[in-house]
């Protein structure tokens, strides 16, 4: 597309509220542009605890639109994308010291029914010495509940917006930057530069959204915008041991400074643990990375309720994200609120800027359409909101029945193990066919870069979903970074090095 054809949306930001919009606006026939600096969902979306849930904390602080909100979201999300979301069951081992029961049976009761019709089981209390649920827990812990929210691979979520905007005709550019833009009467004029070959181009585009996360406010300084909103800028950390307990249910550990922890299964072999709340205070440019404070004060959330306790020098892996929050005011790093706030920007008769503050993953569908919204004075839609009931790429699952899919996927190929069989398909859904591209053996795949990751799989990835880097294939798209050693991995950029000159 010319400089002269003007795109309808310019879209700043590959996260997940980024690819959310764009998926919107181009099923509603507009003509959109996204552009990422880096990788789909190399900060904030893929920095997340991994879960679509209500938020049970946020009760606390009254957010009762938000959480209502998040679980009706948690509804749809689940029949939208059924191999990437999976219901997950959590338990909540009690102590009175914390909370006392009669709050936490409150708390629970109203989350069960602010929930529209939900799929899920309600909540219950149990008694840990008992239920096999508590038998990885200390035996000073008598009590729990147990209620249910689901899981979701945080950064796969993303990359499926971005390939279902693709699909409704958006142009996708990754490792793109936007280097300034100006409004000439009715039109943005945008510089973009391709970070890979340094060259740079002008777009033009009608209206600009600014979902740029924790850049939500540079980009504004660039665009020479005022906003009456601010970010609030808070580092989230997470860390990965081995499994620390049996079944596939959650945990959620309440601490003594009233915040709380999750512990949840990961990946078959590993436990997920977090996250924490501290504020940041340097630019989003400045990676974060978890601190000593961090990695204690989780491990020490682990050790008051499990039996098998675990030290910093257990930590396989680990992951910090900013949480580019709507600022509030809060003093607390942890009360600040979750809910998203759009900006519109709009000078008299000239291109409007809409900007979006806050927001959790759990919500981007629902902050994409109220984007639409706020936009909808300066467009006409071919059609209205739309994505509440059309699956994202690979979910058309029959009835969202992940294990029947995954038995007839099975049947069609005995030639991979079982591991990487359920791995693709949780991936890639009904769209796994395309990956393997008519395979009927290991050697139609080509190479074997170790742990069931194929040349076929890595070229896919490549053509299909923008991945360009090793991080890309490994902690993104698939997550096999947990099990690649050194080796596999310079095997691997040797040979994307190859593939991408």
């Amino acid at each position: 597309m010319s400089a002269q054809t003007p795109y309808d949306l310019l879209i700043i930001g590959g996260g997940v509220n980024g690819t959310g919009i764009a998926r919107d606006a181009a099923g509603r026939g507009l003509k959109v542009l996204l552009v990422e600096k880096d990788d789909l969902a190399q900060h904030t979306s893929s920095a997340s605890t991994k879960l679509i849930h209500g938020g049970l904390r946020y009760l606390e602080y009254y957010e009762f639109k938000l959480v209502r909100e998040s679980l009706q979201e948690r509804e749809r999300l689940l029949n939208l994308a059924p191999h990437i979301i999976h219901p997950l069951k959590f338990v909540l081992p009690h102590r009175n010291a914390v909370r006392p029961a009669w709050m936490i049976r409150a708390g629970l009761f109203l989350y069960d029914h602010l929930a529209c019709h939900p799929k899920l089981p309600n909540a219950q209390q149990i008694s840990l010495q008992k239920s096999p649920y508590g038998q990885p827990l200390r035996n000073d812990i008598q009590k729990g509940f147990t209620y249910s929210d689901c899981a979701v691979d945080d950064s796969r979520l993303v990359v499926l917006n971005a390939k279902g905007a693709r699909d409704k005709g958006a142009d996708v550019r990754t490792q793109t930057t936007l280097l300034k833009a100006q409004r000439t009467q009715d039109l943005w004029a945008a510089t973009l530069q391709d970070n890979k070959t340094q060259t740079q181009s002008t777009v033009q585009a009608k209206a600009i959204v600014n979902a740029a996360g924790p850049w939500v406010a540079d980009i504004l300084q660039d665009l020479q915008v005022q906003s009456s909103m601010n970010v609030r800028l808070v580092k989230g950390s997470h860390i990965v041991v081995k499994k620390l307990f049996d079944g596939p249910q959650a945990y959620i550990l309440q601490n003594a400074d009233k915040r709380i922890v999750f512990a949840i299964p990961y990946h078959d072999e590993f436990t997920l643990v977090g996250t924490t709340d501290v504020s940041w205070d340097k630019s989003p440019n400045a990676l974060p990375n978890i601190d000593q404070d961090e990695t204690q004060y989780l491990c020490e959330s682990i050790n008051n309720y499990f039996t098998k306790n675990i030290t910093p020098d257990d930590v396989i892996w680990d992951y910090s994200g900013v949480r580019p929050l709507y600022d509030d005011a809060s003093s607390n790093a942890s009360a600040v609120t979750r809910d998203y706030h759009l900006d519109l920007n709009q000078a008299v008769g000239k291109a409007p800027l809409l900007s979006i503050f806050g927001g959790k993953i759990t919500t981007y569908r629902r902050l994409a359409e109220h984007s639409m919204e706020q936009l909808a004075p300066f467009f006409q839609y071919n059609r209205q909101s739309w994505t509440g009931s059309e699956p994202l790429p690979g979910g058309h699952i029959t009835n969202g029945d992940f294990n029947l899919f995954f038995i007839n996927f099975r049947k069609h190929v005995p030639f991979l193990d079982e591991m990487t069989a359920k791995r693709m398909a949780r991936a890639y859904g009904t769209e796994v066919f395309e990956v393997l591209n008519k395979a009927t053996n290991k050697e139609d795949l080509g190479a074997d870069f170790g742990h069931g990751l194929t040349q076929r799989e890595v070229d896919y990835l490549i053509e299909q979903e923008w991945a360009t880097t090793v991080e890309d294939i490994l902690w993104r798209r698939t997550k096999l970074g947990l099990y690649f050693s050194k080796d596999e991995t310079q095997t691997l950029q040797n040979y994307l090095k190859e593939k991408l000159q």
